[in-house]
C-alpha cells in the first residue's frame, strides 16, 4: 500500500506498544509483522510478558530502548506520556481476562487501541468498555483479522451493493482440529499447567466462558455479521464438548433468527480430528449466493439465479473498490494469513491518522471491527451459552 494523504499529515510513523505476545505466543508475531508490513507504525515499546524477567529480555530482542522496557502497563502508560516522543497506540494480544483492563487504562491515558479478540469475558465489561470508546471518540480496531481478507470485503460488498438480493439464510461455520484430542499429561482438561502457551485458555478464569466461542466462535459470528450486514436477532444453541471427559467447550451449534427475518446456522469446533482451519461462509439472496473459505481465501463463489456460476478473485473481472483496497499482489498469486491483519493495520493507522489531524478517512478504511462490534461478539457468547443452558430455547440477543 502507498502512503496516502491522511497517514502524510503526521509526517512520521505512529509509536506503537505491544502488551503481551511474547515468547511462545502465534498470534502476537503476526501482530508484530503486520505492523511492520506498510511501514506506518514503529513499535518502540512494550511488555510482551508479565514475567518481569522474560519481559526484559523480549525487549531487549526486539531492540526498544533501555529506558523504555517496562514492568506493567500501568508504569508504562504514565512514563510515555511524560515523553514527547511518547507512544500513539498501543495493540493487545494478552489472555482474556486482561483485555478490559489494559485496553480501558489506554483510553483513559488518551491512547487509541487495537485489541485481539474477544474483547473481552464478559457482557458488562464489554458494555464499559465500549461506552468509553464513545466518551473518548478514540480508535479502536479488533483484530478480527478475517474481515481483512479481500475475498470476504469482495461479499460484504456485493450483499451492500444488492447483486444477491434480499438475504435470506445465511450458514456460517468454523472447523478446526487442533483440539480433538486433551493436552499431553492430561485426561480430564484439569491439572493442566497454566503457565504454558495457550495452555491459559483452558483455564475458564483467564480464557473465558466458553472456550470454543471465545477462541473461534466469535470469528464466525463476526465474519456473518461483517458479510451480511444484518444482526442475530434470536438463538437456540447447544455448546459443550465432543472429545470424552473434557471440561471445557470444544463444540457449539445454534440456529439463528436475523434481524431482517432471515434464517441461519452456526456452529463451530476445535475437535474435528484432521481438520485444519476451515473458516466457511454461505450467504444466499433472492437473486444468488455467495460462498467463501478461509483455505482457499483467494476464491469467492458467486451463483446468480438462473445464471451461471462466477469466480471472483482479488485481481480479476467484477472486483468492487473495497476489496480492490485490500488486495496487494498480482493476479493469480494467493492473499495470506498475515497480509489480512496487515489490511486491520493499515486501515487503522489511516483512522488514527485522521482523528490526530481533523483530516477526513477514506470510508472504505473504516470497514475494520470497532469496539461495538466487540461488544456484539461478547454479547453473542452470553447468548449462545445461556441457550444451551436453558436446553436450546431460543434466546433473544
Amino acid at each position: 500500500m502507498s502512503l496516502n494523504p491522511v497517514i502524510a499529515t503526521l509526517g512520521r510513523r505512529l509509536r506503537l506498544a505491544v502488551i503481551g505476545g511474547g515468547e511462545g505466543s502465534f498470534i502476537g508475531p503476526m501482530h508484530r509483522l503486520a505492523a511492520r508490513f506498510d511501514d506506518r507504525y514503529e513499535t518502540v515499546c512494550g511488555i510482551m510478558s508479565s514475567n518481569p524477567e522474560r519481559a526484559r529480555l523480549a525487549g531487549e530482542e526486539a531492540g526498544f530502548d533501555p529506558d523504555r522496557i517496562y514492568g506493567s502497563v500501568v508504569e508504562m502508560l504514565a512514563a510515555e506520556a511524560g515523553r514527547p516522543d511518547g507512544i500513539d497506540v498501543v495493540s493487545i494480544m494478552t489472555p482474556n481476562d486482561s483485555h478490559f483492563d489494559y485496553a480501558m487504562a489506554a483510553l483513559e491515558a488518551g491512547i487509541d487501541v487495537i485489541c485481539d479478540k474477544p474483547m473481552t469475558n464478559t457482557l458488562e465489561q464489554a458494555q464499559r468498555l465500549y461506552a468509553k470508546v464513545e466518551e473518548t471518540g478514540l480508535v479502536f480496531c479488533l483484530t478480527h483479522n478475517y474481515t481483512g481478507y479481500p475475498m470476504v470485503r469482495q461479499a460484504r460488498a456485493m450483499v451492500e451493493a444488492g447483486q444477491l438480493g434480499e438475504v435470506r439464510l445465511v450458514q456460517v461455520e468454523y472447523v478446526q482440529g487442533g483440539r480433538a484430542v486433551n493436552p499431553p499429561g492430561t485426561s480430564l482438561g484439569s491439572g493442566i499447567d497454566f503457565s504454558k502457551p495457550r495452555m491459559w485458555k483452558f483455564d475458564p478464569t483467564r480464557g473465558g466462558p466458553s472456550l470454543v466461542m471465545g477462541d473461534i466462535g466469535t470469528h464466525a459470528h463476526n465474519l456473518l455479521r461483517f458479510v451480511t450486514g444484518l444482526e442475530v436477532a434470536e438463538v437456540a444453541a447447544e455448546v459443550g464438548h465432543i472429545v470424552p471427559d473434557r471440561v471445557v467447550d470444544d463444540y457449539a451449534g445454534a440456529l439463528l433468527r436475523l434481524s431482517n427475518g432471515a434464517h441461519g446456522s452456526f456452529w463451530v469446533t476445535q475437535a474435528a480430528a484432521g481438520v485444519e482451519n476451515c473458516l466457511r461462509i454461505r450467504v444466499s439472496g433472492s437473486k444468488g449466493s455467495l460462498e467463501w473459505m478461509q483455505e482457499v481465501p483467494q476464491r469467492l463463489d458467486y451463483k446468480p439465479l438462473g445464471a451461471p456460476a462466477e469466480v471472483r478473485t482479488p485481481r480479476g473481472p467484477g472486483i468492487l473498490p473495497l476489496a480492490a483496497r485490500a488486495s496487494r499482489i498480482v493476479a493469480g498469486h494467493p492473499e495470506g494469513f498475515p497480509t489480512s491483519f496487515a489490511n486491520l493495520y493499515a486501515d487503522t493507522a489511516e483512522a488514527i491518522a485522521g482523528r490526530r489531524s481533523g483530516m477526513a478517512v477514506d470510508p472504505l478504511a473504516l470497514q475494520f471491527p470497532n469496539a461495538f462490534d466487540g461488544l456484539k461478539g461478547v454479547e453473542f457468547v452470553a447468548k449462545v451459552v445461556e441457550s444451551s443452558n436453558r436446553n436450546g430455547i431460543w434466546v433473544q440477543c
